[in-house]
């Protein structure tokens, strides 16, 4: 029996949702590129899930489904306000609180493929609604309701900071949440689809793939770049400080993937996206450190910057605290998590890979009264 460490390179299943080859990423067969720029996150979720783009008539159906579903039952309130939010981690509490809303969905086990649509829809719309509630109540501020007429992006960023967000933020915004949605058979992904596998029901699924993000080898690249960044605070400390972690043979954070080689084709987006941001809000720096940073890893390693890199600062500049930039990512894979879900739903079987033990063999026991 042949084994693989984390089991790279094995193909675990087959899977029509999104594909990377040839340094290339698409979703149901679409470019990355294409989608990032002329779709509306809503736009991809029904892809994802129905495989198919929708047209006007099913995205503005879709839509609206989204945004009547987005309020929080008021126990979902109350229990926010029992934490102590200045020292729990979000991503914990994003991931007891998902939980904690499939008590409260009354369609939670019923398995039926439209019954799973409608409770995808309910998540999928509350992941945004959560992330902005745990927020403000962490800041002594009331949660939100989401406002009529907005579009996923610009509600959430609405019910985060209490006001209307421009149209360059909501752009920015929206095309990071489109970058983020799905990325093939990834550690949480996969989790999830593990979970589901048994039969459970897809509250269990989506919290199984939280708590799989929430390790520091799958989620937080983003949050620990920006960190990085204002370690450094200045452009002319920039290449001294990577200088110096690379003497230490530590990680440059955001720079290089797994799965490409040549480069993520996703990052470019949120590089356009940190450069102008950056300049709306006057702080140019954070952008023109990165790229100094980007430029010297990968003349120094051969090593690209990935789509991590850049959303850092894209979001330091919306105005997100940094701590919820992990949860941000959950509430945009969920998008892909919900389509792998459904997917083994529909083709399901029991996952149960084998392991190839390497422990001692051939031991005699000895009784307890005889041990030494």
């Amino acid at each position: 029996m042949s084994t693989t460490k984390g089991l790279e390179g094995v193909i675990a299943t087959e899977s029509s949702i999104s594909s990377i080859s040839d340094d290339q990423l698409t979703y149901v067969g679409y470019q990355i590129d294409d989608l990032a720029e002329y779709c509306s996150f809503e736009e991809v979720i029904y892809l994802l899930w129905h495989k198919k783009l929708p047209t006007k008539t099913e995205l503005n159906s879709f839509n609206k489904s989204i945004s009547t579903n987005m309020f929080l039952p008021k126990e979902i309130i109350q229990h926010l306000n029992t934490y102590n939010l200045s020292t729990v981690h979000p991503m914990a509490v994003l991931r007891s609180t998902v939980s904690l809303l499939g008590l409260h969905d009354p369609e939670i086990d019923d398995m039926n493929a439209e019954a799973n649509i409608r409770k995808a829809i309910r998540l999928q719309a509350k992941m945004c609604a959560l992330i902005a509630a745990f927020s403000r109540i962490r800041s002594g501020k009331e949660p939100l309701s989401p406002k009529e007429g907005l579009g996923y992006a610009a509600n959430f960023l609405y019910m985060l900071r209490g006001e209307e967000a421009n149209q360059l933020e909501i752009e920015a915004f929206n095309k990071a949440l489109v970058l983020h949605a799905d990325h093939e058979l990834n550690a949480s992904t996969f989790t999830a689809r593990v979970c589901v596998a048994t039969l459970s029901d897809l509250y269990s699924g989506i919290t199984a793939a939280i708590g799989a993000l929430k390790g520091p080898l799958h989620g937080g690249a983003n949050e620990q770049v920006m960190r990085m960044l204002t370690e450094i605070c200045e452009i002319e400390h920039a290449i001294p400080y990577i200088k110096q972690k690379l003497n230490n043979k530590e990680k440059i954070m955001g720079m290089g993937h797994r799965v490409y080689r040549t480069g993520d084709p996703r990052a470019k987006h949120l590089k356009k996206m940190s450069k102008q941001l950056t300049e709306m809000i006057g702080q140019p720096k954070w952008y023109e450190m990165s790229v100094e940073i980007e430029t010297f890893i990968k003349q120094e390693k051969g090593l690209p910057a990935n789509v991590d890199f850049y959303s850092a600062s894209v979001y330091h500049s919306l105005g997100i605290s940094h701590d919820l930039f992990t949860p941000i990512f959950a509430m945009s894979r969920t998008s892909g998590w919900l389509a792998h879900i459904l997917e083994q739903y529909e083709n399901n079987r029991l996952i149960r890979p084998r392991a190839e033990y390497v422990g001692p063999i051939h031991q005699s026991f000895v009784p307890l009264t005889e041990r030494q």
